[in-house]
């Protein structure tokens, strides 16, 4: 099954599409016309009982597959892989709590095309709840510092993702201010704390 691609945090002066970065865990599920959903995996590996809250999302996504298989019989596609965010209210960076959660579709590849372009996205999956777009147009500075300071309309907590010749992620200061202590409380040791901040960030 396909794997969600790395994000770059070196910023890109294109034109883009930004869109809300969602604070979870990155999951997926594999399509295919004979099958619907039918396999369902975490960021690396398949969902198992190791990741206790991960494991919630396959439901949470077969709530959805009706939708989905609509669409994509009506796009005529074999096979493709839904990579979702699997997020609650008090998520963060990867941490869960026991609480109800939610998925929300943020990227499509089509088998044999790849990653679908971010204007046939939203144009395709704009009824299924997809991550919110916040702003096109070419990257400037002033977006830059309305996502650092949690001023871009309709942002959540963590940030944008930018979609465009090239994609990148731009975070707010408050989350990354909120992670740096989270790393120092779950580490005394101040040096292995901050490499797990880089690591994380």
């Amino acid at each position: 099954m396909k794997e969600y691609p790395h994000i770059e945090h070196k910023i890109s002066w294109i034109p883009i599409y930004a869109f809300d970065k969602l604070d979870g865990s990155s999951v997926r599920a594999e399509w295919s016309r004979k099958q619907g959903f039918y396999k369902f995996g975490k960021r690396n590996g398949l969902l198992d009982d190791q990741t206790p809250y991960l494991i919630q999302a396959k439901d949470l996504i077969l709530e959805k597959s009706d939708q989905f298989d609509k669409i994509f019989k009506d796009m005529r596609i074999e096979s493709a892989v839904a990579f979702f965010e699997f997020w609650g209210p008090n998520s963060f960076s990867g941490w869960h709590v026991d609480e109800p959660h939610r998925v929300t579709l943020i990227d499509v590849n089509i088998y044999k095309k790849g990653m679908m372009s971010p204007k046939d996205f939203v144009k395709t999956f704009s009824d299924c709840d997809p991550a919110k777009l916040l702003y096109t147009g070419v990257m400037n500075q002033n977006i830059i510092d309305q996502v650092k300071n949690s001023t871009l309309e309709g942002m959540t907590f963590e940030g944008v993702v930018c979609k465009g010749e090239k994609v990148f992620k731009i975070k707010s200061n408050a989350w990354l201010d909120h992670l740096h202590k989270k790393c120092i409380d779950e580490s005394p040791d101040e040096e292995k704390a901050n490499k797990l901040f880089e690591f994380l960030r």
